[in-house]
Protein backbone atom coordinates (compact mmCIF):
# COMPACT_ATOMS: atom_id res chain seq x y z
CA UNK A 1 0.00 0.00 0.00
CA UNK A 2 2.98 2.50 0.79
CA UNK A 3 4.15 2.42 -2.79
CA UNK A 4 1.27 3.26 -4.87
CA UNK A 5 2.10 7.19 -3.78
CA UNK A 6 5.53 7.18 -4.90
CA UNK A 7 4.94 5.21 -7.94
CA UNK A 8 2.16 8.29 -8.65
CA UNK A 9 4.79 10.31 -7.61
CA UNK A 10 7.33 8.60 -10.01
CA UNK A 11 4.89 8.89 -12.90
CA UNK A 12 3.72 12.21 -12.35
CA UNK A 13 7.31 13.23 -12.66
CA UNK A 14 8.55 11.58 -15.76
CA UNK A 15 5.28 13.49 -17.69
CA UNK A 16 6.54 16.54 -16.23
CA UNK A 17 10.02 15.85 -17.47
CA UNK A 18 8.69 14.86 -20.54
CA UNK A 19 6.63 17.92 -20.89
CA UNK A 20 9.85 19.85 -20.04
CA UNK A 21 11.55 18.20 -22.54
CA UNK A 22 9.59 19.41 -25.18
CA UNK A 23 9.55 22.81 -24.53
CA UNK A 24 13.37 22.54 -24.30
CA UNK A 25 13.60 21.07 -27.88
CA UNK A 26 11.29 23.84 -29.27
CA UNK A 27 13.37 26.41 -27.60
CA UNK A 28 16.27 24.93 -29.28
CA UNK A 29 14.69 24.97 -32.50
CA UNK A 30 12.71 28.18 -32.18
CA UNK A 31 14.83 29.94 -29.93
CA UNK A 32 11.82 31.61 -28.35
CA UNK A 33 12.25 33.23 -24.83
CA UNK A 34 8.49 31.93 -24.05
CA UNK A 35 9.87 28.17 -24.36
CA UNK A 36 12.86 28.21 -22.66
CA UNK A 37 10.99 29.93 -19.55
CA UNK A 38 8.38 27.29 -19.84
CA UNK A 39 10.85 24.62 -19.76
CA UNK A 40 12.79 26.11 -17.19
CA UNK A 41 9.60 25.53 -15.05
CA UNK A 42 9.12 22.70 -16.26
CA UNK A 43 12.61 21.37 -15.19
CA UNK A 44 12.35 22.84 -11.38
CA UNK A 45 8.96 21.37 -11.28
CA UNK A 46 10.43 18.32 -11.62
CA UNK A 47 13.08 19.01 -8.99
CA UNK A 48 10.40 20.08 -6.53
CA UNK A 49 8.50 16.46 -7.42
CA UNK A 50 11.10 14.09 -7.21
CA UNK A 51 14.86 15.40 -6.66
CA UNK A 52 16.41 11.96 -7.68
CA UNK A 53 16.38 12.37 -11.41
CA UNK A 54 19.75 13.40 -12.44
CA UNK A 55 18.48 15.11 -16.45
CA UNK A 56 16.86 17.92 -14.55
CA UNK A 57 19.47 18.90 -13.16
CA UNK A 58 22.20 19.19 -15.97
CA UNK A 59 19.51 20.54 -18.37
CA UNK A 60 18.16 23.28 -16.13
CA UNK A 61 21.75 24.16 -15.30
CA UNK A 62 21.87 24.55 -19.27
CA UNK A 63 18.96 26.95 -19.53
CA UNK A 64 19.85 28.80 -16.87
CA UNK A 65 23.20 29.53 -17.97
CA UNK A 66 22.32 30.52 -21.55
CA UNK A 67 19.76 32.73 -19.54
CA UNK A 68 22.32 34.28 -17.82
CA UNK A 69 21.18 33.43 -14.37
CA UNK A 70 23.76 31.38 -13.24
CA UNK A 71 27.43 31.24 -13.63
CA UNK A 72 29.56 28.15 -14.77
CA UNK A 73 30.40 27.44 -11.55
CA UNK A 74 26.61 27.58 -10.64
CA UNK A 75 26.51 25.16 -13.82
CA UNK A 76 28.86 22.57 -12.95
CA UNK A 77 27.40 22.63 -9.79
CA UNK A 78 24.54 21.20 -11.22
CA UNK A 79 26.44 19.03 -13.53
CA UNK A 80 28.18 17.13 -9.97
CA UNK A 81 24.52 16.81 -8.53
CA UNK A 82 23.34 14.75 -11.80
CA UNK A 83 26.63 12.95 -11.50
CA UNK A 84 26.32 11.99 -7.88
CA UNK A 85 22.45 10.83 -8.83
CA UNK A 86 23.30 8.86 -11.86
CA UNK A 87 27.24 8.86 -12.65
CA UNK A 88 26.67 6.33 -15.41
CA UNK A 89 24.50 8.90 -17.38
CA UNK A 90 25.98 9.66 -20.05
CA UNK A 91 24.62 13.16 -20.95
CA UNK A 92 25.25 14.48 -17.45
CA UNK A 93 29.53 13.98 -18.32
CA UNK A 94 28.93 15.43 -21.88
CA UNK A 95 27.29 18.47 -19.88
CA UNK A 96 29.79 18.38 -17.72
CA UNK A 97 32.55 18.35 -19.91
CA UNK A 98 31.19 21.11 -21.95
CA UNK A 99 30.60 23.49 -18.68
CA UNK A 100 34.64 22.56 -18.17
CA UNK A 101 35.36 23.49 -21.71
CA UNK A 102 34.24 27.04 -21.02
CA UNK A 103 35.34 27.14 -18.10
CA UNK A 104 38.78 26.84 -19.23
CA UNK A 105 39.83 23.50 -17.50
CA UNK A 106 41.05 21.32 -20.80
CA UNK A 107 41.81 18.75 -18.70
CA UNK A 108 38.66 18.45 -16.53
CA UNK A 109 36.71 18.18 -19.67
CA UNK A 110 38.61 15.61 -21.34
CA UNK A 111 37.78 13.13 -18.48
CA UNK A 112 34.49 14.02 -18.57
CA UNK A 113 34.19 13.32 -22.04
CA UNK A 114 36.30 9.85 -22.03
CA UNK A 115 33.61 8.97 -19.27
CA UNK A 116 31.05 9.60 -21.38
CA UNK A 117 32.54 7.56 -24.51
CA UNK A 118 33.16 4.78 -21.64
CA UNK A 119 29.20 4.92 -20.76
CA UNK A 120 28.04 4.91 -24.22
CA UNK A 121 29.85 2.28 -26.32
CA UNK A 122 28.09 2.92 -30.22
CA UNK A 123 26.13 5.82 -29.19
CA UNK A 124 28.93 8.14 -28.02
CA UNK A 125 29.73 10.10 -31.31
CA UNK A 126 28.86 13.25 -29.12
CA UNK A 127 31.27 12.57 -26.52
CA UNK A 128 33.61 11.68 -29.30
CA UNK A 129 33.27 14.90 -31.34
CA UNK A 130 33.16 17.11 -28.37
CA UNK A 131 36.30 15.45 -26.84
CA UNK A 132 37.86 16.11 -30.55
CA UNK A 133 37.04 19.96 -29.97
CA UNK A 134 38.89 19.56 -26.80
CA UNK A 135 41.99 18.38 -28.20
CA UNK A 136 41.98 20.54 -31.22
CA UNK A 137 41.78 23.54 -28.59
CA UNK A 138 44.83 21.77 -26.49
CA UNK A 139 46.96 21.57 -29.48
CA UNK A 140 45.99 25.14 -30.51
CA UNK A 141 46.95 26.87 -27.47
CA UNK A 142 50.54 24.35 -27.30
CA UNK A 143 52.83 23.17 -29.82
CA UNK A 144 51.32 19.55 -30.28
CA UNK A 145 52.95 16.17 -30.82
CA UNK A 146 52.06 14.09 -33.86
CA UNK A 147 50.40 11.43 -31.31
CA UNK A 148 47.87 14.34 -29.89
CA UNK A 149 47.25 15.65 -33.68
CA UNK A 150 46.14 11.27 -34.52
CA UNK A 151 44.67 11.87 -31.31
CA UNK A 152 42.32 14.69 -32.45
CA UNK A 153 41.61 12.91 -35.87
CA UNK A 154 40.81 9.78 -34.39
CA UNK A 155 37.87 10.82 -32.25
CA UNK A 156 36.98 13.21 -34.84
CA UNK A 157 36.24 10.90 -37.16
CA UNK A 158 35.17 7.91 -35.28
CA UNK A 159 32.87 10.53 -34.00
CA UNK A 160 31.20 11.30 -37.54
CA UNK A 161 31.46 8.09 -38.33
CA UNK A 162 29.60 6.82 -35.10
CA UNK A 163 26.65 9.59 -35.35
CA UNK A 164 24.57 7.35 -37.16
CA UNK A 165 24.03 5.34 -33.86
CA UNK A 166 22.80 8.53 -31.99
CA UNK A 167 18.96 8.38 -32.38
CA UNK A 168 18.90 11.61 -29.68
CA UNK A 169 21.08 13.52 -32.55
CA UNK A 170 19.21 12.00 -35.58
CA UNK A 171 16.04 12.85 -34.46
CA UNK A 172 16.86 16.60 -33.07
CA UNK A 173 18.67 16.61 -36.68
CA UNK A 174 15.41 15.95 -38.45
CA UNK A 175 13.03 18.00 -36.38
CA UNK A 176 15.39 20.94 -37.33
CA UNK A 177 15.45 20.30 -41.06
CA UNK A 178 11.87 19.63 -40.81
CA UNK A 179 11.36 22.47 -38.71
CA UNK A 180 13.62 25.07 -41.13
CA UNK A 181 11.71 23.36 -44.63
CA UNK A 182 8.36 24.33 -42.94
CA UNK A 183 9.55 28.00 -41.95
CA UNK A 184 11.83 28.60 -45.63
CA UNK A 185 8.58 27.28 -47.42
CA UNK A 186 5.91 30.31 -46.22
CA UNK A 187 8.64 32.90 -45.91
CA UNK A 188 9.38 32.04 -49.58
CA UNK A 189 5.93 31.92 -50.44
CA UNK A 190 5.29 34.57 -48.79
CA UNK A 191 8.11 37.25 -50.27
CA UNK A 192 6.99 36.02 -53.63
CA UNK A 193 3.82 37.10 -53.47
CA UNK A 194 5.41 40.32 -52.21
CA UNK A 195 7.46 40.63 -55.34
CA UNK A 196 3.98 39.90 -57.27
CA UNK A 197 2.30 43.16 -55.50
CA UNK A 198 0.06 40.47 -53.72
CA UNK A 199 0.00 41.87 -50.61
CA UNK A 200 -3.29 39.96 -49.34
CA UNK A 201 -1.70 36.67 -50.40
CA UNK A 202 1.78 37.37 -49.30
CA UNK A 203 -0.33 38.58 -45.29
CA UNK A 204 -1.80 35.54 -45.55
CA UNK A 205 1.24 32.97 -46.83
CA UNK A 206 2.72 35.16 -43.40
CA UNK A 207 -0.08 34.30 -40.81
CA UNK A 208 -0.46 30.51 -42.03
CA UNK A 209 3.30 30.35 -40.81
CA UNK A 210 2.72 31.90 -37.98
CA UNK A 211 0.29 29.15 -37.38
CA UNK A 212 1.77 26.24 -38.82
CA UNK A 213 5.78 26.87 -37.63
CA UNK A 214 5.37 29.19 -34.56
CA UNK A 215 8.18 31.17 -35.36
CA UNK A 216 6.45 34.13 -33.88
CA UNK A 217 9.45 36.44 -34.14
CA UNK A 218 10.33 36.14 -38.21
CA UNK A 219 6.35 36.22 -39.15
CA UNK A 220 5.20 38.53 -37.40
CA UNK A 221 8.21 40.61 -38.49
CA UNK A 222 7.49 40.18 -42.32
CA UNK A 223 4.18 40.71 -41.11
CA UNK A 224 4.79 44.22 -39.73
CA UNK A 225 6.87 44.87 -42.71
CA UNK A 226 4.55 44.08 -45.52
CA UNK A 227 1.63 46.36 -43.57
CA UNK A 228 4.17 49.38 -43.05
CA UNK A 229 4.82 48.34 -47.05
CA UNK A 230 1.13 48.93 -46.85
CA UNK A 231 1.19 52.10 -44.83
CA UNK A 232 -0.79 50.22 -42.38
CA UNK A 233 0.98 51.94 -39.52
CA UNK A 234 -1.44 50.52 -36.79
CA UNK A 235 -1.05 47.16 -38.19
CA UNK A 236 2.98 47.30 -38.56
CA UNK A 237 3.59 48.93 -35.07
CA UNK A 238 1.26 45.88 -33.87
CA UNK A 239 2.99 43.03 -35.62
CA UNK A 240 6.38 43.99 -34.38
CA UNK A 241 4.86 44.69 -30.72
CA UNK A 242 3.87 40.79 -30.81
CA UNK A 243 7.48 40.07 -32.57
CA UNK A 244 9.00 42.02 -29.66
CA UNK A 245 7.18 40.25 -26.84
CA UNK A 246 8.33 36.70 -28.59
CA UNK A 247 11.61 37.82 -28.46
CA UNK A 248 12.96 40.98 -26.51
CA UNK A 249 16.61 39.82 -27.12
CA UNK A 250 15.97 41.12 -31.20
CA UNK A 251 17.38 44.51 -31.60
CA UNK A 252 16.16 44.46 -35.37
CA UNK A 253 12.37 44.93 -34.10
CA UNK A 254 13.42 46.77 -30.96
CA UNK A 255 14.62 49.69 -33.99
CA UNK A 256 11.79 49.54 -35.98
CA UNK A 257 9.09 50.09 -32.83
CA UNK A 258 11.08 52.94 -31.62
CA UNK A 259 11.67 54.18 -34.87
CA UNK A 260 7.84 53.85 -36.06
CA UNK A 261 6.50 54.93 -32.71
CA UNK A 262 9.03 58.41 -32.84
CA UNK A 263 7.85 58.85 -36.39
CA UNK A 264 4.14 58.37 -36.64
CA UNK A 265 3.30 58.67 -32.96
CA UNK A 266 5.17 61.46 -31.88
CA UNK A 267 2.55 62.59 -29.10
CA UNK A 268 3.52 58.99 -27.38
CA UNK A 269 6.75 60.13 -26.64
CA UNK A 270 7.39 58.37 -23.35
CA UNK A 271 6.78 54.89 -25.12
CA UNK A 272 9.06 56.06 -27.98
CA UNK A 273 12.07 56.57 -24.74
CA UNK A 274 11.02 53.37 -23.16
CA UNK A 275 11.85 51.75 -26.54
CA UNK A 276 14.68 53.43 -26.91
CA UNK A 277 16.04 53.06 -23.00
CA UNK A 278 15.79 49.18 -23.74
CA UNK A 279 17.93 49.63 -27.02
CA UNK A 280 20.68 50.81 -24.47
CA UNK A 281 21.08 47.44 -22.69
CA UNK A 282 22.36 45.65 -26.22
CA UNK A 283 25.56 48.14 -25.81
CA UNK A 284 25.17 48.85 -29.33
CA UNK A 285 25.44 52.71 -30.73
CA UNK A 286 24.60 54.27 -27.65
CA UNK A 287 25.71 57.47 -28.96
CA UNK A 288 23.44 57.36 -31.83
CA UNK A 289 20.54 56.13 -28.98
CA UNK A 290 21.34 59.18 -26.72
CA UNK A 291 21.23 61.68 -29.26
CA UNK A 292 17.55 60.60 -30.57
CA UNK A 293 16.35 60.47 -26.61
CA UNK A 294 17.86 63.84 -26.57
CA UNK A 295 15.81 64.92 -28.82
CA UNK A 296 12.87 62.86 -27.58
CA UNK A 297 13.41 64.70 -24.34
CA UNK A 298 13.33 68.22 -25.69
CA UNK A 299 9.89 67.44 -27.27
CA UNK A 300 8.75 67.01 -23.39
CA UNK A 301 10.53 69.64 -22.73
CA UNK A 302 12.15 68.14 -20.15
CA UNK A 303 15.70 69.85 -20.17
CA UNK A 304 17.86 67.99 -17.57
CA UNK A 305 17.32 64.90 -19.25
CA UNK A 306 17.93 66.35 -22.89
CA UNK A 307 21.07 68.07 -21.53
CA UNK A 308 22.16 64.47 -20.19
CA UNK A 309 20.98 62.42 -23.00
CA UNK A 310 23.28 64.74 -25.66
CA UNK A 311 26.02 65.14 -22.92
CA UNK A 312 26.45 61.56 -23.17
CA UNK A 313 26.71 61.42 -27.14
CA UNK A 314 28.99 63.65 -27.12
CA UNK A 315 31.67 62.26 -24.66
CA UNK A 316 30.93 58.57 -26.39
CA UNK A 317 31.72 60.88 -29.86
CA UNK A 318 32.94 64.26 -28.94
CA UNK A 319 34.07 64.83 -32.79
CA UNK A 320 30.87 64.51 -33.56
CA UNK A 321 29.51 68.27 -34.80
CA UNK A 322 26.04 67.33 -34.45
CA UNK A 323 26.22 66.10 -31.14
CA UNK A 324 27.88 69.29 -29.73
CA UNK A 325 25.27 71.56 -31.96
CA UNK A 326 22.17 69.73 -30.06
CA UNK A 327 24.04 69.85 -26.79
CA UNK A 328 24.42 73.32 -27.29
CA UNK A 329 20.89 73.96 -28.36
CA UNK A 330 19.91 71.96 -25.02
CA UNK A 331 21.85 74.13 -22.78
CA UNK A 332 20.03 76.99 -24.42
CA UNK A 333 17.06 75.69 -23.33
CA UNK A 334 18.08 74.85 -19.97
CA UNK A 335 19.38 78.70 -19.83
CA UNK A 336 22.97 77.88 -19.87
CA UNK A 337 24.43 80.29 -22.30
CA UNK A 338 28.19 79.92 -21.36
CA UNK A 339 28.00 76.25 -22.07
CA UNK A 340 26.05 76.96 -25.28
CA UNK A 341 28.22 79.04 -26.51
CA UNK A 342 31.33 76.74 -25.93
CA UNK A 343 29.64 73.74 -27.94
CA UNK A 344 28.61 75.72 -30.78
CA UNK A 345 31.83 76.67 -30.96
CA UNK A 346 33.49 73.27 -31.10
CA UNK A 347 30.37 72.44 -33.93
CA UNK A 348 32.29 74.99 -35.59
CA UNK A 349 35.23 74.32 -35.29
CA UNK A 350 34.22 70.53 -36.81
CA UNK A 351 32.42 72.16 -39.67
CA UNK A 352 31.25 68.80 -41.35
CA UNK A 353 29.22 71.10 -43.87
CA UNK A 354 29.86 75.25 -44.88
CA UNK A 355 25.81 75.44 -45.57
CA UNK A 356 25.17 73.54 -42.14
CA UNK A 357 27.84 75.34 -39.95
CA UNK A 358 26.64 78.60 -41.10
CA UNK A 359 23.57 77.51 -39.70
CA UNK A 360 25.06 77.07 -35.91
CA UNK A 361 27.05 80.61 -36.32
CA UNK A 362 23.71 82.23 -36.87
CA UNK A 363 22.38 80.40 -33.47
CA UNK A 364 25.86 81.30 -31.50
CA UNK A 365 25.73 85.19 -32.83
CA UNK A 366 22.20 85.03 -31.62
CA UNK A 367 23.25 84.00 -28.26
CA UNK A 368 26.08 86.61 -28.29
CA UNK A 369 24.32 89.50 -29.77
CA UNK A 370 20.39 89.07 -28.02
CA UNK A 371 21.66 87.07 -24.67
CA UNK A 372 25.62 88.65 -23.85
CA UNK A 373 24.82 91.58 -25.72
CA UNK A 374 28.45 91.43 -27.41
CA UNK A 375 27.80 92.89 -30.63
CA UNK A 376 31.46 92.81 -31.84
CA UNK A 377 31.49 89.04 -31.35
CA UNK A 378 28.29 88.33 -32.78
CA UNK A 379 29.05 90.32 -35.51
CA UNK A 380 32.46 88.19 -36.32
CA UNK A 381 29.98 85.40 -36.15
CA UNK A 382 27.38 86.19 -38.09
CA UNK A 383 30.13 87.54 -41.17
CA UNK A 384 31.84 84.22 -40.22
CA UNK A 385 28.46 81.91 -41.42
CA UNK A 386 28.00 84.75 -44.56
CA UNK A 387 31.35 83.61 -45.73
CA UNK A 388 30.73 79.83 -45.16
CA UNK A 389 27.33 80.33 -47.11
CA UNK A 390 26.62 83.65 -48.75
CA UNK A 391 23.37 82.82 -49.71
CA UNK A 392 22.20 82.45 -45.98
CA UNK A 393 19.68 85.14 -46.22
CA UNK A 394 18.34 84.05 -42.53
CA UNK A 395 21.80 85.33 -41.13
CA UNK A 396 21.95 88.59 -43.79
CA UNK A 397 18.93 89.81 -42.10
CA UNK A 398 19.97 89.02 -38.34
CA UNK A 399 23.28 90.75 -39.01
CA UNK A 400 21.06 93.50 -40.07
CA UNK A 401 18.91 93.51 -37.10
CA UNK A 402 22.46 93.57 -35.51
CA UNK A 403 23.22 97.29 -37.13
CA UNK A 404 19.76 98.52 -36.71
CA UNK A 405 20.10 97.92 -32.65
CA UNK A 406 23.32 99.64 -32.42
CA UNK A 407 21.62 102.63 -34.91
CA UNK A 408 23.77 101.99 -37.73
CA UNK A 409 21.10 102.67 -40.50
CA UNK A 410 23.02 102.78 -43.63
CA UNK A 411 25.31 99.30 -42.68
CA UNK A 412 21.47 97.74 -41.92
CA UNK A 413 19.89 99.03 -45.19
CA UNK A 414 23.22 97.68 -47.11
CA UNK A 415 23.04 93.96 -45.36
CA UNK A 416 19.12 94.12 -45.69
CA UNK A 417 19.84 95.01 -49.76
CA UNK A 418 21.80 92.23 -50.11
CA UNK A 419 19.45 89.69 -48.49
CA UNK A 420 17.05 91.12 -51.05
CA UNK A 421 19.53 90.54 -53.85
CA UNK A 422 19.74 86.48 -52.74
CA UNK A 423 16.49 86.34 -52.48
CA UNK A 424 13.76 88.50 -54.43
CA UNK A 425 11.23 86.55 -52.94
CA UNK A 426 11.80 87.11 -49.78
CA UNK A 427 8.87 89.26 -48.16
CA UNK A 428 11.04 89.59 -44.44
CA UNK A 429 14.12 91.12 -46.38
CA UNK A 430 11.56 93.69 -47.92
CA UNK A 431 9.79 94.72 -44.82
CA UNK A 432 12.95 95.30 -42.70
CA UNK A 433 14.31 97.41 -45.42
CA UNK A 434 11.45 99.27 -45.16
CA UNK A 435 11.89 99.72 -41.93
CA UNK A 436 15.32 100.63 -42.26
CA UNK A 437 14.56 103.20 -44.93
CA UNK A 438 11.69 104.78 -42.33
CA UNK A 439 13.90 105.42 -40.05
CA UNK A 440 16.07 106.95 -42.86
CA UNK A 441 13.80 108.93 -43.58
CA UNK A 442 13.61 107.47 -46.83
CA UNK A 443 9.95 107.83 -47.17
CA UNK A 444 9.40 107.03 -50.47
CA UNK A 445 11.84 103.79 -50.62
CA UNK A 446 10.12 102.93 -47.35
CA UNK A 447 6.57 102.50 -48.93
CA UNK A 448 7.99 100.65 -52.18
CA UNK A 449 9.65 98.19 -49.64
CA UNK A 450 6.55 97.43 -47.42
CA UNK A 451 4.45 97.23 -50.47
CA UNK A 452 7.08 94.46 -52.34
CA UNK A 453 6.74 92.36 -48.49
CA UNK A 454 2.82 92.78 -48.97
CA UNK A 455 2.64 91.95 -52.10
CA UNK A 456 5.13 89.07 -51.79
CA UNK A 457 2.75 88.14 -48.40
CA UNK A 458 -0.48 89.77 -47.58
CA UNK A 459 -0.82 88.04 -44.59
CA UNK A 460 2.02 89.92 -42.99
CA UNK A 461 0.66 91.73 -40.79
CA UNK A 462 3.77 93.82 -39.22
CA UNK A 463 4.36 94.80 -43.10
CA UNK A 464 0.59 95.77 -42.95
CA UNK A 465 1.12 97.62 -39.64
CA UNK A 466 4.40 99.52 -40.66
CA UNK A 467 3.28 100.29 -44.07
CA UNK A 468 0.33 102.61 -42.34
CA UNK A 469 2.36 104.42 -39.96
CA UNK A 470 4.50 105.23 -42.69
CA UNK A 471 1.59 106.87 -44.27
CA UNK A 472 0.25 108.50 -40.83
CA UNK A 473 3.51 109.63 -38.88
CA UNK A 474 5.79 109.84 -42.69
CA UNK A 475 3.11 110.95 -45.00
CA UNK A 476 0.80 112.63 -42.81
CA UNK A 477 -2.06 110.58 -45.06
CA UNK A 478 -4.62 109.16 -41.87
CA UNK A 479 -7.19 108.45 -44.44
CA UNK A 480 -4.26 105.77 -46.39
CA UNK A 481 -2.88 104.34 -43.48
CA UNK A 482 -6.52 103.17 -42.49
CA UNK A 483 -6.60 100.54 -44.34
CA UNK A 484 -3.60 99.38 -43.35
CA UNK A 485 -4.79 99.42 -39.77
CA UNK A 486 -7.38 97.29 -40.48
CA UNK A 487 -5.75 94.53 -42.70
CA UNK A 488 -3.42 94.39 -39.92
CA UNK A 489 -5.82 93.62 -37.29
CA UNK A 490 -7.94 91.71 -39.44
CA UNK A 491 -4.81 89.13 -39.94
CA UNK A 492 -3.87 89.19 -36.58
CA UNK A 493 -6.64 90.39 -34.07
CA UNK A 494 -4.32 90.22 -31.11
CA UNK A 495 -2.00 92.62 -32.66
CA UNK A 496 -1.99 95.73 -30.01
CA UNK A 497 -0.13 97.96 -31.24
CA UNK A 498 -2.04 97.59 -34.49
CA UNK A 499 -5.44 98.68 -32.78
CA UNK A 500 -3.48 101.89 -31.34
CA UNK A 501 -2.26 103.21 -34.46
CA UNK A 502 -5.95 102.84 -35.77
CA UNK A 503 -7.25 104.86 -33.36
CA UNK A 504 -4.11 107.27 -33.62
CA UNK A 505 -5.58 107.45 -37.25
CA UNK A 506 -8.98 108.48 -36.38
CA UNK A 507 -7.84 110.87 -34.21
CA UNK A 508 -6.04 112.26 -36.66
CA UNK A 509 -8.84 112.01 -38.83
CA UNK A 510 -11.28 114.37 -36.09
CA UNK A 511 -13.39 110.86 -35.57
CA UNK A 512 -13.12 110.98 -31.56
CA UNK A 513 -15.89 108.23 -31.24
CA UNK A 514 -13.67 105.50 -33.07
CA UNK A 515 -10.11 106.87 -31.82
CA UNK A 516 -11.62 106.53 -28.03
CA UNK A 517 -13.16 102.85 -29.20
CA UNK A 518 -10.09 101.89 -30.53
CA UNK A 519 -8.04 103.12 -27.77
CA UNK A 520 -10.00 101.39 -25.33
CA UNK A 521 -9.66 97.98 -26.90
CA UNK A 522 -5.79 98.89 -27.13
CA UNK A 523 -6.09 99.50 -23.56
CA UNK A 524 -7.99 95.61 -23.14
CA UNK A 525 -5.63 93.51 -25.30
CA UNK A 526 -2.71 95.38 -23.24
CA UNK A 527 -3.75 93.98 -20.17
CA UNK A 528 -2.79 90.94 -21.90
CA UNK A 529 0.33 91.56 -24.21
CA UNK A 530 1.60 94.30 -22.31
CA UNK A 531 3.31 95.59 -25.58
CA UNK A 532 2.72 99.72 -24.98
CA UNK A 533 2.60 102.06 -21.97
CA UNK A 534 -0.76 102.07 -20.08
CA UNK A 535 -0.30 105.45 -18.93
CA UNK A 536 -0.05 106.93 -22.22
CA UNK A 537 -3.05 104.91 -23.71
CA UNK A 538 -5.14 106.70 -20.83
CA UNK A 539 -3.74 110.03 -21.70
CA UNK A 540 -4.77 109.59 -25.03
CA UNK A 541 -8.05 108.32 -24.15
CA UNK A 542 -8.35 111.80 -21.44
CA UNK A 543 -6.59 114.48 -24.63
CA UNK A 544 -9.26 113.09 -27.25
CA UNK A 545 -12.43 115.07 -24.94
CA UNK A 546 -10.35 117.27 -22.83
Amino acid sequence: MTDTPVLALKNDSSIMLEDARVFHERYLIKQQDEDLEKAIEGYVDVIKNDPTIAESYYRLASLLFAKGEISVEGALEQCRTAISLDPQNTNAHIYSGYFQCINGDFEAAEKEFQTAISNSGLKSARARLFLSKVLFAKFKQNNSSIYNVMKFLYYFLSGSMMIMWDCPSIKMFCKFLAHDFSVFSYKTLGETFEKMKLFPSALDAYSKGLQKTSQGNLFYQKMGDLSLECNDIKASLECYKRAYELDPKDREVLIKLATINQTYFPEDVDQTIDYYNSLLEFGVDLDKIYYELGHLYLNKSDKIHAVTAFKLAQELCPENPYYNNSLAYAYIKAELYDDAIEYYQLAIKLNPDAEWTSIVCHALGAIYAEIKGNYEAAEATFNAGIVLDPNNVDIQLSLGDLFMAQGDLDRAIKIYCDAVTIDPENYLSYAKTGLALWEKDYLEESIVAFHKAIELNPDFEIAQNNLGVVYLDGMGDPKESVDYFKKAININPNYTLAYFNLARAYQALGDKALAAEYYQMTLDLNKVTEELSEKDIRQRIYDLFN
